[in-house]
C-alpha cells in the first residue's frame, strides 16, 4: 500500500506535469494565447479535483444503498468511469464556451480532445510512475 506522501506525490506531479504539457499543446493545436489554455487547464484541474470526490461519494453511496456493498464490477467500472467523464464534460462545458468564447459545439469538442488527452496521460503516467516509484506492497507480492 502506497504512503500518504507517496499519494500527494503522485497526485501533485501528475497534475503538474499533465498541466505542462497540455497548455503548450492546446495553445498551438488550436491556436489560442498560452495563458488561456493554461488558465482552462487549471480551472479543469480543480474542477475535475473537486468534481472526482462528490461524484465518488455519490456513486459509493449509491453503490451501497442498491447493492450492498461499493465492490465493482468491471461493468460497474466502466459505468463508473463514462459517468464521471461525462459528468465532468457537461460541468466544464460551459466555463470551455465562456473562457474561450466559443458555441458549446467547439467548446465540446476541445474538451473531448482534452478528456482523450488525459486518457492517454493516466495511462502512461501511471505506468511511468509506478517503475520510478514502485509501490513497496506490490513487490512484496510479487
Amino acid at each position: 500500500m502506497r504512503t500518504k506522501s507517496d499519494r500527494i506525490r503522485q497526485a501533485v506531479s501528475f497534475e503538474l506535469i499533465g498541466l505542462a504539457t497540455v497548455t503548450p499543446l492546446g495553445s498551438w493545436i488550436y491556436g489560442f494565447p498560452l495563458l488561456d489554455i493554461g488558465a482552462i487547464s487549471v480551472i479543469s484541474s480543480l474542477v475535475a479535483t473537486c468534481w472526482n470526490y462528490v461524484f465518488n461519494f455519490i456513486f459509493d453511496h449509491a453503490l451501497r444503498y442498491w447493492r450492498g456493498t461499493t465492490a465493482k464490477t468491471l461493468p460497474l467500472r466502466a459505468l463508473h468511469a463514462t459517468a464521471f467523464e461525462l459528468g465532468l464534460l457537461l460541468i466544464l462545458l460551459p466555463i470551455f464556451s465562456w473562457w474561450l468564447d466559443l458555441g458549446y459545439v467547439e467548446a465540446f469538442l476541445i474538451q473531448l480532445s482534452f478528456a482523450l488527452f488525459y486518457l492517454v496521460y493516466t495511462i502512461v503516467f501511471t505506468w511511468v510512475y509506478d517503475r520510478v516509484f514502485p509501490d513497496p506492497s506490490a513487490r512484496a507480492a510479487a
